[in-house]
C-alpha cells in the first residue's frame, strides 16, 4: 500500500496514550475521497503523491479523487491545499445496477445498508473526531488567554474586538461543495455543514487515545449502557438521467435504513455523523464526511463580491510551478485569495498583490492581518511574517520595472459582479500588454481565470507576439463555466506594439 511511510514533519507533542492511538491509526487503512475544484483533479492528485506518497484515482464524476492512506496520516490529509471536502469511503460500486422501478431501486438502497463494511470507516471517523476535539480545546485555550491579556490592558478598556466587517459580506460566488457540474443534493440541509465555522486539524495535531469515546460509533445496533446516541443525517448527491428516483427520495430511504441499523437519531442540522450517498450514473459511493465545512475557507475572513476559493487559487499557482526567489504578482487581487495562498504555500517566493479598488485593497490587507494573527496563535510557529505586500495601483500602468516579474496569477473580471463585458473588450488587451511588459521575457508565465472566454480569446490573439497559450483548464466557478489559461511569455519586447485591434 502506498503512503505508509512516516511523514517527515512528525508532530513532537505526541506522548503516552496519544502515541498509542497514532500507532493504531497507522495500522488502519483508510480510502479517502476528496472533492476538488473541477478541472484541477490532476493537480490534486499530484499534491497527494508529493505530500502523502499515495497514488490517486480520479473519479469519472468530475471534481473527485480517491486515495489510500494510513488513518494515522489524517492530520497530513487535512493539510492538503487543493481539496475542498474530505470523506472516508465505506464502499464503492463502479457499475451498480439500478432496478427499473423506483420502488425496487429504493428498496435495494435500503437493503444495501446492512451489507456495507461500516466498522473500519467508523473507526477512521472516530479518530478524525478526536483530532477536531483537540483542535477545538486548544483554540478555546488561546481565546481565553488572549481575552485575559486584553482585560489587563488599558485598565479594562475593550481591546482586540473583532472588526465590524468580518464575514459581514457573503462570498458572492458560492460553488457547489462537491465540485460537480450536475449536482442534486437532498433537500434536508446543505452538504458538509457549510454554515458552521469549525477548524480542521493542524500540523501539530495528534490523535489522542479515548478523546472521542463519548461519541463512539458502534457496529450494528448501538445502545451500550450510557454511551451517547449519535445524531446523523444522510446527504445524497445524484448526477445522471437514468435514475427513477430523486436525491431526496434516496436520502430519505437510505437514511431510514441507517437509522434502523445503528439506532442513531436523525438530525438534519445538529448532527454528529454525515453519511454521504454519491450517485453518478452507475457509480455509487457511500462515505462518511470528515470535514464540517469546506477547507477552501481557510484564509479569508473579509469577503468581497467575487472572493475566489483558496483551493482554486492553489491550483492556479501550482500550474505556474513557482520556484524559490520567484516574484509572483496578482495585479487584480480582490480580497487577496491568490497571493495569500501563494505566500502560505510558497514562502520562498516574494508575492505582490494589487488592485485599483481601495475597498478591495482594504479587505485584502485585513485578510493578511487575520492570517498573521492566526500564525501568531500557533504554538509551534516562529515565523515573523509572510513574504507578501499589497498595493493600490492601476492595472494598465503598474509601478513595476519591465521584465521584473516571474509569475502573474490573477482572477480577471468576468463582467458580471465586477465590471462589464463591454469594458472587458478594452480592459483585457490592455491588461495582457501591461502584464507582458512586467513579465520576464522567455521564462515568465501567467495563469489567468475568466468566464468571458470570447473576449479573452480575441485579446490573446492580438497579444500573440508576447503571450503564447500553453494550456487551458476548464473550471466551474459558482456554477459558471470558466477557464484558467496558462500563458508563457515570448522573447519579444512588450512595448513595441500598442495597437490592440
Amino acid at each position: 500500500m502506498a503512503g505508509t511511510e512516516a511523514p517527515t514533519e512528525a508532530p513532537t507533542e505526541a506522548a503516552g496514550g496519544a502515541q498509542g492511538s497514532a500507532e493504531e491509526g497507522a495500522e488502519l487503512a483508510a480510502v479517502i475521497g476528496a472533492t476538488v475544484p473541477t478541472g484541477f483533479e490532476l493537480t490534486a492528485a499530484a499534491e497527494v503523491q508529493e505530500k502523502l506518497g499515495s497514488a490517486s484515482r480520479i473519479s469519472r464524476d468530475r471534481g473527485k479523487i480517491y486515495f489510500e492512506v494510513p488513518a494515522g496520516a489524517l492530520p497530513q490529509v487535512h493539510r492538503l491545499r487543493s481539496v475542498d471536502n474530505l470523506f472516508v469511503v465505506v464502499q464503492e460500486f463502479k457499475d451498480y445496477q439500478f432496478k427499473d422501478s423506483k420502488e425496487d431501486a429504493l428498496k435495494d438502497l435500503e437493503d444495501l445498508v446492512k451489507k456495507l463494511p461500516w466498522t473500519d470507516p467508523l473507526k477512521v471517523w472516530e479518530l478524525n473526531n478526536s483530532l477536531k476535539k483537540k483542535k477545538t480545546k486548544r483554540k478555546k485555550h488561546h481565546l481565553q488567554r488572549t481575552a485575559s491579556k486584553e482585560k489587563l490592558n488599558e485598565d479594562g478598556a475593550k481591546e482586540g474586538a473583532a472588526p465590524k466587517d468580518v464575514s459581514a459580506e457573503e462570498d458572492g460566488a458560492p460553488e457547489p461543495t462537491s465540485g460537480q457540474d450536475t449536482e442534486e443534493t437532498a433537500g434536508q440541509a446543505p452538504q458538509n455543514g457549510e454554515e458552521e465555522e469549525n477548524e480542521q486539524p493542524d500540523a501539530e495535531d495528534e490523535p489522542q487515545a479515548g478523546s472521542g469515546s463519548e461519541t463512539k460509533a458502534g457496529e450494528g445496533k448501538a445502545g451500550e449502557g450510557d454511551a451517547k446516541v449519535l445524531k446523523f443525517r444522510v446527504t445524497c448527491n445524484r448526477a445522471g438521467d437514468k435514475h427513477g428516483f430523486t436525491s431526496n427520495e434516496a436520502a430519505r430511504d437510505f437514511g431510514g435504513a441507517v437509522q434502523e441499523h445503528f439506532q442513531w437519531k436523525a438530525d438534519m442540522t445538529n448532527f454528529d455523523v454525515e453519511v454521504l450517498l454519491n450517485i453518478h450514473n452507475n457509480e455509487v459511493v457511500v462515505g462518511i464526511a470528515l470535514t464540517e465545512e469546506s477547507l477552501h475557507r481557510r484564509n479569508i475572513t473579509h469577503f468581497g463580491p467575487t472572493t475566489l476559493r483558496s483551493t482554486l487559487a492553489y491550483g492556479m499557482l501550482r500550474l505556474c510551478d513557482p520556484q524559490p526567489t520567484d516574484i509572483v504578482v496578482d495585479p487584480m487581487c480582490g480580497t487577496g485569495a491568490i497571493p495569500i495562498e501563494g505566500a502560505t504555500e510558497w514562502p520562498s517566493c516574494y508575492h505582490i498583490a494589487g488592485d485599483n479598488n481601495s475597498q478591495a485593497v482594504k479587505r485584502a490587507a485585513n485578510n493578511i492581518c487575520s492570517l498573521l494573527k492566526k500564525n501568531e496563535n500557533k504554538e509551534s510557529s516562529t515565523s515573523p511574517g509572510i513574504p507578501l505586500d499589497i498595493i493600490q495601483w492601476d492595472i494598465c500602468n503598474l509601478p513595476l520595472r519591465s521584465g521584473s516579474v516571474d509569475i502573474i496569477v490573477s482572477d480577471m473580471p468576468f463582467g458580471k459582479r465586477i465590471g462589464s463585458k463591454r469594458k472587458n473588450w478594452d480592459l483585457y488587451p490592455a491588461c495582457l500588454l501591461e502584464m507582458g511588459r512586467i513579465c520576464v521575457p522567455g521564462t515568465g508565465r501567467a495563469a489567468l481565470l475568466t468566464q468571458d472566454k470570447k473576449c479573452f480569446a480575441k485579446a490573446l490573439s492580438r497579444m500573440g507576439h508576447i503571450w503564447r497559450k500553453a494550456q487551458t483548464v476548464w473550471v466551474n466557478v459558482g456554477g459558471l463555466h470558466a477557464a484558467v489559461y496558462l500563458l508563457k511569455r515570448t522573447w519579444e519586447k512588450a512595448e513595441e506594439k500598442r495597437s490592440f485591434w
